[in-house]
């Protein structure tokens, strides 16, 4: 598995991302409507590294499996076979 590290970093990276998606927008407004460049990259970089540590919290306490078995249970697919096995 030659490029593990790299996916599980960026799996953190996109899952910090997905869960405070609204917070970049409020960025992007910020910088868009003060013109004020150096705040706005300070706050980019502050948030990038928010969400890395958000994404890595999410793996590290596992609710990503959480999340999975929470659409497990309105999978269809999942619900079928939890009746077939009795589980």
């Amino acid at each position: 598995m030659k490029y593990f590290k790299f996916a599980l970093h960026k799996s953190y990276f996109e899952k910090g991302y997905s869960l405070s998606h609204y917070f970049f927008k409020i960025i992007a407004i910020f910088g868009l409507t003060t013109q004020d460049l150096k705040n706005t990259m300070l706050m980019i970089a502050a948030y990038s590294i928010l969400i890395y540590v958000l994404g890595w919290v999410w793996y590290r306490f596992g609710f990503v499996l959480a999340e999975a078995e929470v659409a497990n249970q309105y999978n269809l697919f999942q619900q079928e076979m939890r009746k077939v096995y009795k589980v």
